[in-house]
């Protein structure tokens, strides 16, 4: 099963993004990063929001609920 760390990590990775350079646009450290990608923390609501917003995905897909996120 994906978790939200493991797409947070895909998803950063396939925008070609540094954990710091996500960090900053999230406005969180690059340690918060790192514990979400690990599935050590979740991340807040609101920053779940804005990581669908600069993923261009859906919630449901960041949280496992759905497996393929739909092309846009």
């Amino acid at each position: 099963m994906r978790t939200i760390g493991i797409i947070i990590k895909e998803e950063r990775i396939a925008k070609n993004l540094k954990q710091s350079e996500l960090a900053t646009m999230v406005g969180v450290t690059q340690d918060s990063i790192s514990l979400w990608e690990k599935d050590k923390r979740l991340p807040a609501t609101q920053h779940i929001i804005d990581l669908c917003k600069i993923f261009n995905i859906s919630a449901d897909y960041l949280l496992g609920l759905v497996e393929e996120q739909a092309k846009k």
